[in-house]
């Protein structure tokens, strides 16, 4: 089945008159009647039900036309990057990352980088925490980590970004918020929002803050959900700095505690492109200056 048998499909399915689709369509009745049957027959089912002069679709012809747009959209998309690549670029290096606050100066190092590298872009993506699949697959060049996830993990390569710490969360009124720093015990009484993939360092003070003084805790399903119970007065949270996207919306103070996250990007160690390796130090020069100016 090639695209424009695709887009004979979708025609008639939308128009269920076969006579209407070969109009639209620029061809002949004939011509659109046989290009159906030889997709059906490489399928080895029935797209669509013939009754006379009606035509109506299978049940397994509306599941297939179904998929068959959503294909036809991304596919849509995929020419149009890839012409907007090839009339600007020769190369490309994608990043996989969490969510964008994790790699906050990725616009200024891309920035830096281009300066230098022109004809190469940079192109984030964004996976969620915890699933580095695409980057083993070899999809991503680069991939952002923290602690040892990807410490056994063969033909990689990881270099340190920033030392991410963890921080409370609570609305800038709150008097927990004019605290330089706040301890354990500050939070007593209070309510705790945990879970939403805790890591483990996150999940050891957690449990710490709950063993050892008196706090309600509850579930909470992700970050999102988490701020905006913060924003409803229904809790507090613990979070680490690289959540932070700065927008001052709340407060963000230093709790006291040995936890950390070492926050890394990981590379192929078969990636023998000087590009990529320069991008890496761009950031690391980058995050050095910042660190000390911004709560990571």
């Amino acid at each position: 089945m090639n695209t424009k048998q695709i887009d004979y499909i979708l025609e008639l399915a939308q128009t269920l008159n076969f006579n209407r689709a070969a109009e639209n369509l620029f061809i002949s009745q004939p011509t659109l009647t046989y290009q159906i049957k030889e997709v059906e027959k490489e399928l080895n089912f029935k797209i669509f039900e013939r009754t006379g002069k009606s035509v109506s679709l299978t049940p397994a012809g509306g599941q297939f036309c179904s998929a068959l747009r959503s294909i036809k959209d991304e596919l849509k998309n995929a020419i149009e990057l890839g012409q907007n690549f090839s009339r600007k670029y020769s190369d490309d290096i994608t990043i996989g990352i969490p969510t964008r606050s994790c790699i906050y100066f990725l616009p200024q190092a891309i920035k830096e980088f281009s300066k230098i590298y022109p004809e190469i872009s940079i192109t984030p993506i964004f996976n969620g925490f915890y699933r580095p699949e695409e980057f083993l697959k070899g999809n991503q060049d680069i991939f952002f980590t923290f602690g040892n996830e990807m410490k056994h993990v063969p033909d990689t390569k990881c270099f340190h970004l920033y030392e991410s710490h963890i921080y409370l969360i609570t609305k800038k009124d709150d008097e927990l918020a004019q605290k330089d720093i706040v301890k354990v015990e500050d939070l007593k009484s209070r309510t705790l929002m945990v879970g939403g993939g805790s890591p483990p360092e996150l999940k050891r003070l957690q449990q710490k803050v709950i063993n050892t003084v008196n706090v309600e805790y509850f579930n909470s399903l992700n970050h999102e959900t988490t701020l905006t119970n913060i924003a409803s007065d229904k809790g507090i949270c613990l979070t680490p700095g690289f959540f932070n996207d700065f927008s001052e919306e709340f407060a963000w103070t230093p709790i006291e505690t040995d936890e950390h996250f070492d926050c890394k990007l990981c590379i192929h160690v078969n990636d023998k492109r000087e590009c990529v390796k320069d991008f890496i130090k761009i950031l690391q020069n980058i995050y050095s200056e910042k660190a000390k100016q911004y709560k990571l």
